[in-house]
């Protein structure tokens, strides 16, 4: 099994996950955040993983620290669980539509950091999260998994749809991504012999 089990316990936050890569979507979500709990609900099952997160954070003051934190944790359980990346695809793309709105999402376990983040046009929060915080989420997973991400808003004018879009297509992304292609062999995808 391709699994990571890790808790972060900070002044801001305090987080459990447990990420199940070779899963079948089921989750059991608390972030203390109802707009990320679908988020990331989503994000789950169409990656077909499963995910436990708990998150007790200061959210009196508002959601950033419990949104970054968790994208901090995630990014350090799929690095876990990756292992040395033998046998995984390596690769994952998706375009995405939810109604009106069309997102590409992109990305390489290439072991580099870096995040290509172009969506626009978004109200200053859905529900009580603000809307900012997708990309300090996203920006904290890829530092600690070490994977080139791009995403793309290519239409969309409803805030909820975009975003919506965002986690849909990087659950289906990294899904394909993480997968074993049975014709490497178990070798690394990568002429250097390393990701």
């Amino acid at each position: 099994m391709r699994e990571a089990s890790k808790e972060r316990k900070t002044a801001e936050t305090d987080i459990r996950l447990r990420l199940v890569l070779d899963g079948t979507g089921k989750t059991e979500i608390d972030t203390g955040c109802g707009f990320m709990d679908h988020m990331l609900e989503l994000f789950a099952k169409h990656g077909r993983m499963d995910v436990t997160i708990m998150c007790k954070g200061d959210t009196h003051v508002d959601f950033h620290h419990s949104v970054e934190d968790i994208g901090i944790v995630l990014g350090q359980a799929f690095k876990e669980a990756l292992g040395d990346k033998r046998g995984v695809t390596r690769y994952g793309s998706m375009l995405l539509p939810m109604d009106e709105a069309l997102l590409l999402v992109s990305l390489d376990l290439s072991g580099r950091a870096h995040l290509s983040y172009d969506v626009h046009g978004l109200t200053p929060k859905v529900g009580d999260m603000d809307t900012e915080l997708v990309k300090e989420f996203l920006l904290a997973f890829v530092r600690q998994a070490e994977c080139t991400l791009h995403v793309k808003q290519l239409a969309g004018e409803n805030t909820h749809h975009i975003i919506e879009g965002v986690f849909k297509a990087l659950g289906r992304a990294l899904g394909k991504a993480v997968r074993i292609d049975q014709t490497l062999g178990g070798e690394i995808p990568s002429t250097k012999g390393t990701l």
